[in-house]
């Protein structure tokens, strides 16, 4: 059954973004909800997220021990630790991996029921994964940093700024994550199995976004180009630089200035796969 001949016109003028607020807030909640019920797994996760905090602490304070000044790539010691841990914490919040929801509805075709709702899949998905994230905050992000307060020396935050501008960088880390994310698995539009372009996301994003390794530790000009040129540090370098206050006020605005941009980008970019995906869908079985 191709979509071009009866639902899409509807769709389209619907258009990508489009919900109600109280829509929007609905799916929000119906995406903490969903995650509240995993118990067993918030618990196992957060577990998990605490002992890896440890191995990457460890670590990252044996390269700053060993570093010129103790000073590597300009963290102190107490800032680096504050980076793991804030990190581990951050992991559920921002979401990197394990969702292939998109590429599942695409392959088995119940992407035809979500081009036919009020809202459409983009604002659907986007508001759920917010839900998600709300959830994670509420529940993943505190017991690993209690952890790291316990066991190492962690950064205080000395400007008013850093604690609003660290919040708003998380959740325009979340928004950027998503929008990258809902591009990978729409590749599954054209590829019908997107588990190839996934992987290559699952594994890039951890190493170009910040997780494993601050990526100043990286040559300067790299770092700028991946920074400009990529969405990737804003996933998590740029929110955990802006709360271990790595930069001075200035750059610390410019860096989330920068997620705003990307922010936008990528979701256009999500509105523009979904309309193309629209034009050519062809539904199996129909």
């Amino acid at each position: 059954m191709d979509q071009r001949d009866a639902s899409v016109p509807t769709i389209s003028r619907i258009g990508p973004f489009r919900a109600s607020i109280a829509t929007f807030g609905a799916l929000i909640g119906s995406g903490f909800r969903r995650y509240a019920t995993y118990r067993q797994a918030t618990i196992a996760g957060t577990f998990t997220n605490i002992v890896f905090g440890f191995l990457r602490c460890y670590v990252l304070l044996a390269v700053a021990a060993t570093a010129a000044g103790q000073r590597p790539a300009g963290y102190t010691a107490e800032q680096l630790a504050t980076y793991v841990w804030v990190g581990q914490g951050l992991l559920a919040v921002i979401g990197l991996w394990g969702w292939t929801e998109l590429a599942d509805r695409i392959r088995s075709g119940d992407i035809a029921a979500d081009l036919l709702r009020p809202v459409p899949p983009l604002t659907g998905f986007l508001a759920a994964d917010l839900g998600r994230a709300l959830h994670g905050m509420l529940t993943r992000f505190v017991p690993p940093l209690l952890a790291g307060a316990v066991f190492f020396p962690l950064h205080t935050p000395s400007r008013w700024q850093t604690v609003p501008l660290f919040a708003v960088s998380v959740v325009l880390a979340v928004v950027i994550c998503f929008g990258c994310r809902f591009v990978v698995n729409a590749t599954a539009y054209w590829l019908q199995d997107a588990r190839g372009p996934i992987t290559l996301w699952t594994l890039g994003a951890g190493v170009l976004g910040g997780l494993y390794f601050p990526l100043r530790l990286l040559p300067a000009e790299l770092t700028v180009a991946l920074w400009v040129a990529t969405p990737l540090p804003s996933l998590l370098q740029t929110p955990l630089d802006v709360i271990a206050e790595r930069d001075g006020p200035a750059l610390q605005a410019g860096l989330v200035a920068l997620q705003v941009v990307w922010a936008v980008l990528i979701l256009a970019l999500g509105a523009l796969v979904q309309r193309r995906a629209e034009r050519r869908l062809v539904v199996q079985g129909g």
